[in-house]
């Protein structure tokens, strides 16, 4: 009964002719929802026993590293960088160096993602301009539910396909309560009328723990692991074929 149909309409700045700085406007809102509504925590929470596991295991058959050498995290829609830089900062204080790369489909978000995790770069999502396992952990979160079909699965294949040792992509998880509370939430941190729009849709646009692990295993044959969070998260981890880990 709270868990609505899935929707499919066009949220308004993913217009590629939406302006740039309304666009910046809007993703401050999306990093104050991550604080405050669990979209960062969710990234950590499954990021955790990934770095646990980096800590005590040999390097993969795919790259030179190993965890005396520094782990590399790229974050695809990346925004302003929190969630990336937050997972350096989590990374750190288990003792692991680390950094980050940010990628955003616009010069201008990625000038500013490159602000705060020191290094970001203009791509497409769905055509990655990197080598195959050439980063550790790709890290993927709110953007999946953009895209419906075959882009959505060739969206999971180019995650899977860059990454060493693993995929961690976490999104909203669709439900009635959900949406009121990002509605009501959205006046009490004064988002733009643009940024409320286009949250409400993206918690209409998210997925079931089902409908998140049948993607998942379609596009790229892995099993992930579903983890719900706080704030109506969900978040699907898995290991990319050539990793040991």
């Amino acid at each position: 009964m709270l868990t609505p149909a899935r929707r499919r309409g066009e949220e308004l700045l993913d217009d590629p002719a939406a302006d740039g700085h309304l666009a910046l406007r809007s993703l401050r809102d999306v990093a104050l929802a991550n604080r405050f509504f669990g979209g960062r925590r969710a990234v950590l929470l499954a990021l955790a026993p990934i770095l646990r596991e980096w800590r005590g295991a040999p390097a993969p058959p795919s790259g030179p590293r190993s965890p005396a050498t520094p782990l590399t995290i790229l974050d695809l829609g990346t925004g302003l960088a929190d969630i990336p830089a937050a997972a350096v900062r989590l990374a750190r204080r288990q003792g692991i160096d680390a950094s980050a790369i940010g990628v955003e489909r616009t010069w201008l978000l990625a000038r500013t993602a490159a602000g705060r995790c020191g290094n970001a770069v203009t791509g497409d999502a769905l055509h990655l301009p990197l080598a195959d396992a050439s980063v550790d952990i790709v890290t993927c979160s709110q953007v999946l539910h953009h895209f419906d079909g075959e882009q959505a699965e060739r969206l999971l294949r180019e995650c899977t396909r860059v990454a060493r040792r693993a995929v961690i992509v976490a999104d909203l998880r669709r439900n009635w309560l959900a949406v009121a509370g990002l509605w009501a939430g959205s006046f009490l941190l004064r988002f733009h009328p643009v940024s409320r729009h286009d949250g409400m849709l993206s918690v209409l646009r998210g997925y079931t723990d089902g409908e998140l692990r049948a993607l998942v295993h379609h596009a790229t044959g892995c099993v992930p692991q579903i983890r719900r969070s706080l704030g109506f998260r969900l978040s699907a981890t898995w290991h990319p074929p050539s990793s040991k880990a």
